[in-house]
C-alpha cells in the first residue's frame, strides 16, 4: 500500500515520461467504480475492506442511491513499480448511454483507456460505443475482463467452460476493433485513390488497377486484445483480485524450469504440457488434454474458492501455507466466504498491482502522443492540417514535445466545467493547526479549565488570564466573562483553525475547468487566452501580420477570442481538491476562476496563432424535452439562473426559450432528464418547479400516397374519390389571393403586390438526405467561405484538399439528383437549411435572378445576384424559418427541396433597388459639380419613377428606404411571404408526415 501526499504528487507530476493518463470505459453495471475503489484502496484513500461497497468515485447522492455513475471525476494515484515511479491520472466515467456525453469529456483528455467487459454478459451496446469513441480519440486501449467470480459462483462452469467462454469474448471485442480498423485503412485508401485520380498520369500504358484493399500492407499486431501481449487481465473486483499471465509465467517458469518467454507465448492459447518431457505442445482434442490456461491457472482458482464454498477448512489451510499468505484471525473465522475469498486472494493475487502494471507498461505517457491525434485535434470542420496557416502548423512539434520550458507555449484544452460547492474549495476549507498553536491552545484551555474549578469554589482571585486579559466580571452573572464560554463542551485542542468567512452566500456553487495541459506549465496568475469553438487563428494574423509584443490588454480585439487570468489550479482527487501552484504539461488538472469565460469547453493558449481543438463527439443526441416553469410565478429570475448554470454545468444538456416564451429542457434520457430536474431544483435553481411530460421532436418531411391501407388492401376507388376529397378540402384551407397549381405549384404575392414568388415543393431521395446530414461541416465551411466573400472580406484561398472535398460531395449529390425532374438541380442549389447546414435545399430556377452555393468557392457572383442581393437575402431566410418550423407540428423539416421557379419583382421595386446605387453614384457625383447637375438614370427609368412617386412619396420624407410602405419593408415582406410559400407547397404534396427523430437517433447508435 503506498500513502501518498500532495507533495510526492507534485514531485511526481513533473516527470512525464512516467505520467498515465487513462480512463475507464464500459457497459452499465460491468464494474467500472468498483474497479476504481480497488485501485484508490492500493493508494491507502479508503480501505481495502470497503472497496466495491463505498463507490468512492460516486459523490453525489443519487450515484449512491441508483447504484450508476453519473459523471467523470478524475483522482491522482502513486504506483511504484522496482526504481520506477508512476503518477497515474484515472478518471472514473458513466456506463449509462444517457450519459455517454461524460464519456466524451473523459476521452478527450486521456491517453489510454482501459475496456472493463463483464464475464458474464460479455460485449454490450455501451461497449461498442465506448470503443468507438476511443478509437475515434485515437487512443489505446487495454483489456479488463471483470466478474470471473460470476462464472464460478452463478454459471457454474468448469475450468474448461470457462476458458471457452472467455476466448469467445476476447473474439467479439477483437472483431469490433478489426471492423473499426479496416473502415479506416480502406477511408485512407480512398482518399489516396482521389489524390491519384486528381493527378494526371505520365504513363498512361501502365495503368493496371489494384483490387487489394490494403490491409496486407498495414501492421495490425498490436491492435487486437491477447494476453499474451500484456494488454489484457482477468479481474474479479468485488472479490479484489486479478491477474495477467505475465504473473504466472514468472511462478511457473521457476517451478517447472521453462522460460518464462516460452510460457507467455503458450499460457494463453491451445497447448499442454508434456510433464516427462518437459515441452510444450498443441492441444490434441481427441485424447482430452487440457490447455495450459485451464490446467496451471484456472483450476487453481476454482478449487480455491470450492474450498471456501464448501468451508473445507483443512484445504483452505492447506492452500494458504503452500501460497505463503498470512490470514488474520477475523477474517478466518468470518461466517461470509466472500470476506474469506478477499482475504486470500487480495495477498496472492492483487488486482491493483494486475491493472496498474498493465497500465504503466502497455499505455503510452504524453511524450508519446501518436501526430495523426494532434492533426486531428487542430484541424476543425472540413480543414486539414495543411491548410492551416504556417505559424499555427508549427504548434505540431510543441504538441508532440511536450516541453515545460518558458520559451514553450501554454495549451490547455477544457473538456467541461463542473459545479462543487463554495465550502468544498480548499481556499474556504479549515486550515490544520501547527504544533505550536496546537500546544498553545491545550495549554490556554488548561488554564481557563483551572480558573473555572477555581471561581466555582470562591476562591479565584481576580488576576490576569493565561492569554493576558483580565478576568471580567459579567453584569448578570457571577463568574468571570473569561470563563463564561466553557459552560459548553470543551475546545477540540486537535480542531482546525478557520480561515475567515468567505463573502459568498452559503450553498453558493463555483464552477471548475476539467483539464489537461498538453503543453507548458500552467501557472496561477498567468494571462492566457481563450479560444471559443469558432475562432480562426487567420483572423488575428491578419490584424496582427507581424506578431506581436505589446501586453495583451493592448490587442485589437478578435472575435471568438478572450483575455483571462487563472486564478486557481487544482489538483483532483476525487471527492476533493487539492491547491497547486503550477501544474506541468501532459497533467489533468482543474481551473478555477474560469466561469465568465468558458460555457462548456473551451482551449486555452498562449500563442493566438493556437486553432481551437475539434469539438467533442458525442454519441447521444439530446432528444428528450421538457416545458419547465416556476410554481410561484415571482421567482422566474431564479429559475433562468438556475438554468443558466445547469447548461454550464452538463456538458450535453440543452436550454431553449421558445416564441411563446416557455423554457425548454432537453435532455439525453429519462435518468439524465430526472438527473437535471433534481440539480435545478435542490442546487442551481432552488425554488419548486412545474414540468410538462416529455415532448419527443420529430421532423417534418413529404412521402408518396400510400397503395395499400393498414390492413395491406389495396385502396380501391371509393377510397381513392375520399381522398382527393380530403385534399380538395385542405386546398380550401388556403386563403385567397394563393394560387395552387393542379401539379403543387404555390403562387403568392408580398402584401404590398410588389413581388411575387411560385414555389414547389419536392421530396429528396433518403440518400441525398443522408449525405446532407453525413456532410453539414463541410456545408457549414462553404457557407462561411460565401458569407466572407460576400462581405469583400480578404480570406486566405481555400485549400486543395478542402476544394476537393467540396466538388466530391457536389459529384456524389449529382450521382443521386438524377433524371428529368433534377436536371441541373445541383448547379442551381442557392441554400441548404435549416441553420444554413441542414438537410434541406432551396434550387433557384428564376430566369432574372440566379444564384448558387457553389459560386462562392468556385468564383464571383453574377451581375444580377450582387445587385439584389439583399432581397435575395430575404427569400434565404424565408427559406431558412420555413425549414426550422413546419406546417404540421412546427418541428424543423428533413429531405425536402423548395423549388423557386419564378421570382417577379415589380418595376417600382427594381426602381427601389436601383435609386439605392444610384444615389451613391450620384452623391459622388455631386462633390464635384454644381448645384444645377443631376444624375441621370435614364428616360426609362425616369418614367417608372414618376409612375411610382406617389407610392413612394410618403416614405422619402421620413428618408426611409424607397421601397418601404404601410406593410413595413420590403425585405420583411419577402421573408413572411418565402416563408408562407414553403409551407403551402409543403401542404399542396400529396400527403405530409412527421418522422420520428428519436427513431433515427436510435439507428445511428
Amino acid at each position: 500500500m503506498v500513502l501518498s501526499g500532495v507533495d510526492k504528487m507534485i514531485q511526481l507530476q513533473k516527470n512525464t515520461a512516467n505520467i498515465r493518463n487513462i480512463c475507464v470505459l464500459a457497459h452499465v453495471d460491468h464494474g467500472k467504480t468498483t474497479l476504481a475503489d480497488c485501485l484508490i484502496s492500493s493508494n491507502g484513500i479508503i480501505s481495502s475492506r470497503l472497496a466495491g461497497k463505498l463507490r468512492y468515485m460516486d459523490s453525489r447522492e443519487d450515484e449512491q442511491v441508483r447504484g450508476i455513475t453519473m459523471k467523470s471525476s478524475a483522482i491522482s494515484l502513486h504506483y511504484a513499480e522496482g526504481n520506477e515511479e508512476y503518477l497515474i491520472n484515472l478518471i472514473d466515467s458513466p456506463g449509462h448511454v444517457d450519459f455517454s456525453s461524460e464519456v466524451s469529456t473523459a476521452v478527450r483528455i486521456c491517453d489510454g483507456c482501459i475496456i472493463v467487459v463483464d464475464a458474464v454478459e460479455g460485449v454490450c451496446p455501451q461497449t461498442q460505443a465506448v470503443l468507438r469513441q476511443a478509437w475515434l480519440e485515437n487512443i489505446r486501449p487495454v483489456l479488463v475482463i471483470n466478474k470471473i467470480d460470476r462464472l464460478i459462483v452463478e454459471l457454474k462452469f468448469t475450468p474448461q467452460e470457462a476458458y471457452s467462454h472467455l476466448k469467445n469474448i476476447l473474439e467479439q471485442i477483437n472483431a469490433l476493433t478489426g471492423t473499426l480498423f479496416t473502415s479506416k485503412v480502406l477511408e485512407e485508401r480512398a482518399e489516396r485513390e482521389t489524390d491519384s485520380q486528381a493527378k494526371p498520369h505520365s504513363e498512361q500504358g501502365e495503368q493496371v488497377y489494384d483490387w487489394s484493399a490494403g490491409l496486407e500492407d498495414v501492421d495490425d499486431s498490436q491492435l487486437y486484445f491477447s494476453p499474451e501481449q500484456g494488454n489484457v487481465v482477468f479481474t474479479s473486483a468485488i472479490d479484489g483480485w486479478g491477474f495477467g499471465i505475465e504473473h504466472f509465467a514468472r511462478i511457473y517458469s521457476q517451478k517447472i524450469g521453462i522460460k518464462k518467454e516460452v510460457l507467455l507465448k503458450t499460457l494463453w492459447g491451445d497447448y499442454y504440457i508434456n510433464m516427462k518431457a518437459k515441452k510444450i505442445m498443441k492441444v490434441d482434442q481427441a485424447k482430452g488434454k487440457k490447455p495450459l490456461f485451464v490446467q496451471l491457472i484456472l483450476e487453481n482458482i476454482w478449487s480455491l474458492y470450492d474450498a471456501v464454498l464448501k468451508k473445507d477448512k483443512e484445504k483452505i489451510d492447506k492452500i494458504v501455507a503452500s501460497l505463503g499468505l498470512k490470514i488474520g484471525a477475523r477474517e478466518a473465522r468470518h461466517s461470509d466466504p466472500k470476506v474469506q475469498i478477499n482475504a486470500i486472494c487480495s495477498q496472492w493475487l492483487p488486482i491493483s498491482h494486475a491493472v496498474l502494471a498493465m497500465v504503466c507498461h502497455k499505455l503510452p505517457s504524453p511524450l508519446d502522443m501518436a501526430s495523426e491525434r494532434v492533426e486531428k485535434l487542430m484541424c476543425t470542420g472540413s480543414q486539414t492540417f495543411e491548410s492551416l496557416p504556417l505559424e499555427t502548423q508549427a504548434l505540431k512539434a510543441a504538441f508532440m514535445k511536450c516541453g515545460s520550458e518558458d520559451t514553450a507555449p501554454v495549451i490547455i484544452f477544457v473538456s467541461k466545467m463542473f459545479a462543487v460547492d463554495v465550502k468544498a474549495l480548499p481556499q474556504n476549507k479549515p486550515r490544520p493547526l501547527t504544533q505550536e498553536e496546537m500546544a498553545q491552545r491545550r495549554e490556554r484551555a488548561r488554564q481557563r479549565h483551572a480558573e473555572k474549578l477555581a471561581a466555582a469554589q470562591g476562591q479565584a482571585p481576580p488576576g490576569p488570564t493565561q492569554d493576558g486579559g483580565a478576568l471580567e466580571t459579567s453584569p448578570n452573572e457571577d463568574e468571570p466573562r473569561g470563563t463564561a464560554f466553557l459552560k459548553g463542551d470543551e475546545p477540540d485542542v486537535a480542531s482546525v483553525s478557520r480561515q475567515p468567512a468567505p463573502q459568498e452566500e452559503s450553498g453558493q456553487e463555483a464552477f471548475i475547468a476539467f483539464a489537461r495541459v498538453f503543453s507548458g506549465v500552467a501557472r496561477r496568475g498567468k494571462k492566457i487566452f481563450v479560444l471559443g469553438p469558432k475562432y480562426s487563428p487567420l483572423d488575428f494574423l491578419q490584424r496582427v501580420p507581424l506578431g506581436f509584443s505589446a501586453p495583451l490588454e493592448d490587442l485589437p480585439p478578435v472575435p471568438h477570442m478572450a483575455c483571462c487570468t487563472l486564478e486557481n489550479l487544482y489538483l483532483l482527487m476525487g471527492r476533493e481538491l487539492e491547491d497547486l501552484e503550477e501544474v506541468p504539461p501532459g497533467n489533468v488538472l482543474g481551473i478555477g476562476g474560469l466561469q465568465d469565460f468558458v460555457l462548456k469547453s473551451a482551449t486555452l493558449c498562449s500563442l493566438p496563432s493556437c486553432p481551437p481543438f475539434i469539438p467533442l463527439n458525442f454519441e447521444a443526441t439530446p432528444i428528450v424535452r421538457v416545458a419547465v416553469e416556476p410554481k410561484h410565478p415571482s421567482e422566474m429570475p431564479q429559475l433562468v439562473k438556475g438554468m443558466k448554470l445547469l447548461n454550464q454545468a452538463d456538458p450535453c444538456v440543452q436550454i431553449l426559450i421558445q416564441e411563446t416564451g416557455e423554457h425548454v429542457l432537453v435532455t439525453a434520457g429519462e435518468v439524465h432528464l430526472q438527473r437535471c430536474l433534481d440539480d435545478l431544483r435542490e442546487r442551481f435553481a432552488k425554488i419548486h418547479i412545474s414540468v410538462s411530460e416529455p415532448i419527443i421532436p420529430f421532423r417534418e418531411t413529404i412521402t408518396k400516397p400510400p397503395k395499400v391501407d393498414m390492413v395491406n388492401e389495396e385502396i380501391g376507388r371509393q377510397q381513392k374519390v375520399a381522398v382527393i376529397h380530403q385534399t380538395k378540402e385542405e386546398q380550401s384551407r388556403i386563403p385567397e389571393g394563393v394560387h395552387v397549381d393542379s401539379d403543387g405549384l404555390i403562387t403568392i404575392p408580398t402584401p404590398n403586390k410588389l413581388a411575387t414568388l411560385s414555389v414547389r415543393a419536392i421530396p429528396l431521395p433518403e440518400e441525398v438526405t443522408r449525405i446532407l446530414e453525413e456532410n453539414s461541416d463541410l456545408i457549414r465551411s462553404m457557407e462561411l467561405l460565401t458569407s466572407s466573400l460576400n462581405e469583400g472580406r480578404n480570406t486566405q484561398a481555400i485549400h486543395q484538399k478542402t476544394q476537393e472535398k467540396i466538388w466530391e460531395f457536389k459529384g456524389k449529390l449529382e450521382k443521386h439528383l438524377t433524371g428529368r425532374k433534377w436536371r441541373n438541380t445541383v448547379d442551381q442549389i442557392w441554400s441548404f437549411g435549416p441553420r444554413k447546414c441542414g438537410p434541406n435545399i432551396l434550387v433557384s430556377r428564376s430566369e432574372d435572378f440566379q444564384n448558387s452555393v457553389w459560386s462562392g468557392p468556385a468564383g464571383r457572383e453574377s451581375k444580377e445576384a450582387s445587385r439584389f442581393r439583399d432581397f435575395g437575402n430575404s427569400i434565404v431566410s424565408g427559406f431558412q424559418l420555413a425549414t426550422l418550423s413546419g406546417p404540421m407540428c412546427e418541428e424543423p423539416l428533413m429531405g425536402v427541396c423548395f423549388v423557386l421557379e419564378k421570382w417577379e419583382l415589380n418595376k417600382c421595386a427594381e426602381q427601389g433597388v436601383s435609386d439605392k446605387q444610384n444615389q451613391g453614384q450620384c452623391d459622388l457625383a455631386g462633390e464635384g459639380q454644381g448645384e444645377g447637375k443631376t444624375c441621370h438614370i435614364g428616360d426609362e427609368n425616369q418614367e417608372q419613377q414618376d409612375g411610382c412617386s406617389e407610392l413612394f412619396e410618403k416614405t422619402s420624407q421620413k428618408g426611409d428606404s424607397p421601397v418601404t410602405d404601410c406593410y413595413g419593408p420590403f425585405s420583411g415582406q419577402l421573408i413572411a411571404t418565402m416563408k408562407e410559400a414553403c409551407r403551402y407547397a409543403l401542404q399542396a404534396e400529396s400527403m405530409p408526415c412527421c418522422q420520428s427523430e428519436k427513431v433515427e437517433c436510435f439507428r445511428k447508435r
